[in-house]
């Protein structure tokens, strides 16, 4: 791999009393504050929602999907056009993801081995085939800003012989890939694993600091353990990663989870939970999440939230919006969409700001303090519905 001119990380200032930190990712398409929570456009576009519209909403980095894209439309066609900045208007620094989670997601439809994974597109059926080596010249198709090895997303609860067999592979499939990756304007993400077993997360950790990777992903998390969990993995992974760049957890952005694991250390989320619960009628709110379908906000005239200055919010009364969600128009679910978004981005800024302030902890006990998180048992089942879809069932 070349050498990377064109990426640069900085922490500009740390939070008293935690590991929090604020810093600047530099990029060819510009910079990225961290912490930073990306949109996630699965298919080159954030549900429902333009370019222009996220830009207006503050997003710095938004993620888009390999494995998606390589099924369709094919990273050839991405490639012809310029790549995927100018395929999908948005000028901004972009991440792609490796594709390992929809492996793990669409287990029924693949069979792993050490050259890589073959599945059946759940497209149409084909059999396609994905080693190290490919999932790099794709996403160097791509022309993302930031890009990710391939790697096993290890389900939960898993045994520790496959936790650590899925370990070794990644670890193994991470060396094929930066030795396949050309492109010095491109910072390639290594993909921490290792289930929840703490020895098998030190072990990887180490393993991707050896390597001296730009940046790092920290993945397998968010698959079914409980908070606890999450964060007991973080707490062994987090000290044994370089300082000087920046740490990814890839799939995890609940408005808890924003300050639990900034406070662990992060600096890059990823999730599709404002996009996707927007569709189900959900907003968040400083209390919790809203769920608009609720008969009692039938005539309700207020908005979603006081104070928020988002457009649905400024020009929309709670009814108006259940009205839509029920009648399912499509402007609920942008409406939705845009307020949920419009949330998080704010959210996060005002993180980094109370980093930068000295303040971070604070801004934590307060918010977490008025903010009802979603019960274990309810988020496990919904993650399994969620999956079920994935996977077509």
């Amino acid at each position: 791999m070349e050498e990377n001119k064109a990426f640069a990380f900085q922490v500009v200032g740390r939070s008293p009393g935690s590991w929090a930190r604020a810093g600047v990712i530099h990029t060819p398409h510009g910079e990225i504050p961290t912490p930073v929570f990306a949109p996630v456009g699965t298919q080159a576009t954030v549900k429902s929602v333009s370019p222009r519209e996220l830009l207006e909403l503050g997003a710095t980095l938004v993620l888009a999907n390999t494995y998606h894209l390589y099924l369709r439309p094919g990273p050839e066609v991405v490639a012809s056009l310029g790549g995927i900045h100018p395929f999908m208007g948005w000028q901004g620094p972009i991440m792609t993801d490796s594709g390992g989670f929809q492996v793990f997601s669409l287990e029924h439809l693949r069979r792993i081995d050490n050259e890589g994974v073959t599945f059946r597109s759940h497209l149409d059926g084909s059999e396609q085939h994905l080693t190290p080596e490919r999932v790099i010249e794709v996403q160097e198709q791509l022309g993302a800003d930031l890009i990710l090895c391939l790697d096993i997303c290890t389900p939960y609860p898993c045994s520790r012989g496959q936790s650590e067999a899925d370990l070794r592979r990644t670890h193994h499939w991470a060396e094929r890939c930066l030795k396949a990756h050309t492109r010095s304007d491109q910072a390639l993400f290594g993909i921490l694993q290792g289930g929840t077993y703490a020895s098998l997360r030190e072990e990887s950790a180490r393993f991707f600091a050896d390597l001296d990777f730009p940046g790092y992903a920290i993945g397998g998390l968010s698959v079914g353990e409980s908070k606890e969990m999450m964060h007991q993995m973080l707490e062994v992974t987090v000290p044994l990663l370089p300082e000087d760049k920046p740490r990814h957890l890839l799939g995890v952005g609940s408005p808890e989870d924003l300050f639990e694991c900034t406070a662990l250390g992060i600096d890059i989320f990823d999730c599709a939970l404002p996009t996707r619960i927007a569709r189900n009628g959900s907003f968040f709110t400083r209390q919790g999440r809203l769920n608009i379908r609720n008969s009692r906000y039938t005539d309700d005239p207020a908005p979603i939230e006081e104070g928020c200055e988002c457009y649905a919010c400024q020009n929309f009364s709670r009814a108006y919006l259940r009205h839509l969600v029920m009648a399912k128009e499509i402007l609920g679910v942008r409406l939705a969409t845009m307020h949920n978004l419009h949330f998080m981005l704010n959210l996060m800024r005002e993180i980094r700001e109370a980093i930068l302030s000295g303040d971070f902890v604070a801004l934590e006990e307060e918010f977490l303090a008025s903010y009802e998180v979603v019960d274990y048992e309810v988020r496990k089942r919904n993650r399994e519905a969620w999956l079920a879809r994935l996977r077509g069932g």
